[in-house]
């Protein structure tokens, strides 16, 4: 099966637009149209160009002046809801862009696609992706290979070739240099981190910066120079980390970089934010769920633990025992020498006076252990407690918990995985004295788990598979094929990180048994797969493995069999199976997201409530700088956020009669504020595992004569068709034009640079600076043949709206930005009367409805989210997503006047140009005569400018649909609007 990419993701295309927003006014890819721009009585020298041009190198060139590339920042950044960064700030940054995506919503995705914008708009040819170790190489690697048709489809069959740098194979280099196609070159950082060209030690040098008898003498890093790549770094954190590095990024003589990470240090002119909170409220990533296994009152036997040996001061030894403390026993790390007594330094706890006293201590590289009077420990090792017996049930419960999730998605097509993490092979194979491999503890536990797990009556329907064929691990081996343990970084990892992403779509098949994988903690960036629903962390040493790293293995949202991506709550949740406390996992989560994205969970900033509206004159306007901080300080006034932000114990929204203690002026937007608080809970994101609560059908209600009149009403599906009058298309395009921003004509920066040749390599030396305004004396392009390229407008209308406008004649002063301008405001304007102008029609021929059979196939079915008892609903439980929903249903479910009610399940959808759209509540409501409605809960006033794309004009789309039903349909804040 291949993985299918939907190319309509929303806050995908916000990411892309953020890069190609910043070169609006840069003259379009050549193969469009010729663009000569003629600075007369200038004579430019620029050897950095006579020296790509002696190599036969095609390169980039952006001719945007730094104060529009500014400009241009600044309007991406307001339209991200980023704080605009100064121009001191900027110049500082220099053209360093950043984007910060949450792990697990497509980063590489987006910065592929990027490249692939920014070469079809601009005509730039040359790229480099810096990435920071093998195991993201080869992610990348995978992601070209599966996104190579799919690109191709979506930018017009574009030609262009990728490419891993090898050493081996340097001279590669002449051909990334010269072809007059589109060029992706994928480079570890340890590949070119080491210059050593202005020493006598060049032997050090990465190959890279050494002269090469293949390429004429040159050295290979300036046939990369020559083409001035615009260079992706993926994980910056982690690559230009060091000035090393740093040096090795300038030497690739970039003409700009452009970051992706979810954790960056350093956010150069930060174009697109999407962190955990805003990506788990768009849905975008599975729940966390933790499960957690723990031992109790297990200090029956003397515990020990060998944690580190070394020989600064004296030969010594870090061990963790149990040390009797006051009425309690805690684990305690301490340091021994030879003659030492554990039964001492346990405050003489009984368990260690016979057998514990250190009689030798060897600090012996992989080969450290002490010896006690009763048995030797090796560094790593321990003993007694109950540690083992953890490790089984962990392994038993993450079994268990993969069965329930196979039985759930039994009908839907959906492969399951479970992922284990572990932090020693031998734990999983071992090898006699043969050689020959052995299963280790943890299959063994696995495979006897598994076989009597599977033997249960409710498993039966899932069939039965030998056992073996279900399991493998992917380690790394030395060269006779031996596994062992590594860091994830060794050479001996490399085809590792190749079987791995290699096989990731083959472990997608149903046709392929292994569903359980077992992974080195070192292989954690080097593995992830959409369909890990479990992640067992069996690791030994908790400190070395970050949380984040770990579970982002499968935070990925989940692909069917046909590799279509699967959007729904009730399936998308990642259990972890932790062998600590949910408080202590939750905690040092929580600790990892703070000092990775600055985000703290709980923390709620001033800028939180910007996206409040409040009604002025019939219309909506955003709240201004003033009014938000007076929310918040309202907040803190009434006790609901102390004054650093933090939510307090006084927030219970489900409480009944809770109130924030709003004042008049904002008491409208109260769901609002409570749902924006919410948003910042860790909750919302991770939560503790407990029993599934299940959706059990309510016979009384199913049956009632009513439901079915009610289901009678709705169960129709519609197409649509859409309808506008080109008149008003071109007065309102004509009139937004007419009001756009002046076209300001081109500016270049004019520059000498003097170029040397050195031994280390090519060095520019800037010489000369000047700004340049340009008038334009080029042949003009053909703009109608571009707007309707853009548009799928007709040149008539075209040539109507632009005379209308009366702004023709800034199209000479400059093309491109004319263009570009009145583009974006055309298709903006004409998607809004598309919108207005969709008609419904009620489907006559094929599927054209649902059927209320399909209640009945939902029964049993599990859900994670909190839920609500009620008596009037087709279900006895409903599960709600916010507070808004829980009233809504819970005052409903008392109200007299409502005979019944249900929450629309997920499978019913109604078609929009913009996607599906799922409405909320259908509703029979007694009074002189019976109405049957259906109705969508939002909060007041609240407009989610940071949520769901387009979820207002879904809202749109079903109203037309309702009405073409004749169906009674509103939005509702609350149940008294009913």
């Amino acid at each position: 099966m291949k993985i299918k990419f939907d190319s309509s993701q929303a806050y995908q295309q916000q990411a892309v637009a953020a890069f190609t927003g910043l070169f609006e006014g840069q003259p379009l890819n050549q193969g469009d149209f010729t663009v000569t721009i003629n600075a007369q009585n200038q004579s430019v020298s620029n050897n950095l160009s006579l020296f790509a041009v002696e190599l036969g190198a095609i390169s980039n060139n952006i001719a945007l002046h730094p104060d529009d590339i500014y400009k241009n920042l600044v309007s991406v950044q307001e339209h991200n809801d980023i704080e605009p960064i100064s121009r001191a700030e900027f110049d500082k940054n220099g053209l360093n862009f950043s984007v910060e995506m949450e792990t697990g919503t497509g980063k590489t995705y987006v910065y592929l696609r990027t490249i692939f914008e920014l070469s079809q708009k601009y005509g730039f040819k040359k790229f480099v992706i810096v990435v920071p170790s093998v195991a993201i190489r080869e992610g990348t690697l995978k992601n070209l290979e599966m996104t190579a048709e799919h690109f191709k489809s979506l930018y017009n069959n574009i030609e262009f070739e990728h490419f891993v740098y090898d050493s081996k194979k340097a001279s590669r280099l002449r051909q990334f240099a010269s072809k007059n196609i589109l060029q992706i070159m994928v480079i570890n950082i340890d590949a070119f981190r080491k210059d050593f060209s202005d020493s006598e030690d060049t032997k050090k040098s990465n190959v890279i910066f050494k002269e090469s008898d293949t390429l004429s003498g040159r050295k290979p890093i300036e046939f990369v120079q020559a083409t001035q790549p615009l260079v992706i770094i993926d994980e910056p954190q982690s690559v230009d980390n060091t000035p090393k590095a740093q040096e090795a990024i300038k030497a690739l003589n970039p003409a700009c970089i452009l970051r992706f990470s979810a954790t960056h240090k350093n956010p150069y002119n930060l174009v697109y934010k999407l962190d955990p909170v805003k990506a788990y409220e768009l849905r975008l990533v599975k729940q966390i769920v933790v499960a957690s296994v723990q031992g109790e009152n297990a200090q029956n036997a003397a515990y020990i633990k060998l944690l580190e040996v070394d020989n600064k001061k004296g030969i010594r030894a870090k061990v963790r025992i149990q040390v009797q403390g006051n009425n309690e026993v805690k684990e305690k790390d301490i340091w021994v020498k030879q003659n030492d007594d554990l039964y001492l330094k346990s405050n003489e706890r009984f368990m260690y006076k016979e057998g514990f006293q250190v009689l030798e201590i060897s600090a012996e590289p992989d080969n450290s252990y002490i010896d006690f009077n009763s048995g030797r420990i090796m560094l790593g090792q321990e003993q007694g407690g109950i540690k083992e017996d953890i490790a089984s049930v962990q392994i038993e419960r993450t079994i268990r918990k993969h069965l329930d999730k196979e039985l759930q998605l039994k009908d839907k097509g959906i492969k399951v995985l479970s992922l284990f993490f572990i932090d020693k092979v031998a734990n999983y194979r071992i090898y006699d004295e043969e050689g020959k491999a052995q299963k280790g503890k943890f299959a063994q536990q696995f495979e006897d788990h598994y076989n009597r797990l599977i033997a249960l009556p409710q498993y039966k329907a899932l069939g039965l598979h030998p056992v073996e064929t279900l399991h493998n691990g992917y380690f790394s081996a030395d060269k006779k094929g031996v596994l062992k343990d590594t860091n994830g970084s060794t050479q001996a990892d490399d085809d590792t990180y190749s079987l791995i992403m290699r096989e990731k779509e083959k472990l997608l098949s149903m046709d392929t048994p292994l569903k359980f994988i077992f992974s080195h903690s070192a292989l954690r960036e080097g593995w992830d797969n959409p369909n890990v629903f479990q992640i067992c962390t069996l690791n030994e040493t908790q400190s070395v493995t970050k949380k984040r790293q770990e579970i982002g293995r499968g935070l990925r949202l989940p692909v069917n069999k046909d590799g279509v991506r699967v959007f729904d709550d009730t399936i998308n949740k990642l259990t972890i199976i932790a062998n600590e406390s949910y408080d202590a996992f939750a905690a040092s989560l929580q600790k990892e997201y703070e000092e990775d994205c600055g985000v703290t969970f709980g923390k709620v900033p001033v800028h939180a409530f910007k996206n409040l509206v409040t009604m002025v004159e019939g219309e909506e306007k955003a709240f201004d700088t003033e009014q938000t901080q007076q929310v918040f300080a309202e907040l803190v006034k009434s006790g609901i956020l102390d004054k650093n932000g933090k939510i307090t114990d006084k927030f219970t929204p489900s409480k009944q009669g809770f109130t924030l203690g709003l004042s008049a002026d904002f008491a409208p937007q109260e769901s609002a504020v409570i749902e924006v608080l919410q948003s910042y809970e860790l909750s919302r994101h991770i939560r503790k595992d407990e029993e599934p609560k299940r959706m059990r059908l309510n016979k009384q209600v199913f049956l009632d004569p009513d439901f079915e009149i009610l289901w009678e009403k709705i169960k129709y599906k519609t197409t649509y068709n859409v309808k506008y009058e080109t008149a008003d298309l071109i007065k309102v395009c004509a009139n937004a034009i007419r009001i756009m921003s002046k076209i300001e004509a081109v500016k270049v920066v004019y520059r000498e640079d003097s170029v040397s040749v050195e031994v280390k390599g090519v060095t520019t030396t800037n010489i000369r600076n000047q700004d340049v305004n340009i008038e334009y004396t080029g042949s003009l392009p053909d703009m109608l043949a571009y707007l309707q390229k853009q548009t799928e407008l007709t040149r008539r209308t075209l040539v109507e709206i632009i005379k209308q406008s009366g702004r023709i004649a800034e199209f000479a002063i400059n093309p491109q930005r004319f263009m570009d301008e009145v583009a974006t405001i055309i298709k903006k304007e004409l998607h809004k009367l598309m919108i207005n102008g969709i008609e419904y029609e009620k489907l006559t021929v094929g599927e054209t409805y649902y059927r209320m059979g399909l209640f009945e196939d939902d029964d049993l079915k599990e859900y994670f989210e909190q839920c609500i008892r009620v008596q009037k609903s087709v279900f006895e439980t409903i599960p709600y997503d916010s507070e808004i929903e829980r009233k809504f249903a819970e005052v409903l479910d008392e109200r007299e006047d409502i005979k019944l009610f249900v929450k629309l399940p997920s499978w019913f959808k109604i078609e929009t140009p913009i996607g599906t759209y799922n409405p909320d509540w259908a509703i029979v409501k007694k009074g002189d005569e019976k109405l049957y409605l259906v109705r969508e809960t939002k909060g007041d006033t609240f407009k989610a400018k940071g949520g769901r794309a387009g979820e207002a004009e879904k809202i749109h789309c079903g109203r037309k649909h309702f009405e073409a039903l004749s169906v009674d349909f509103e939005v509702v804040s609350s149940a008294s609007a009913i």
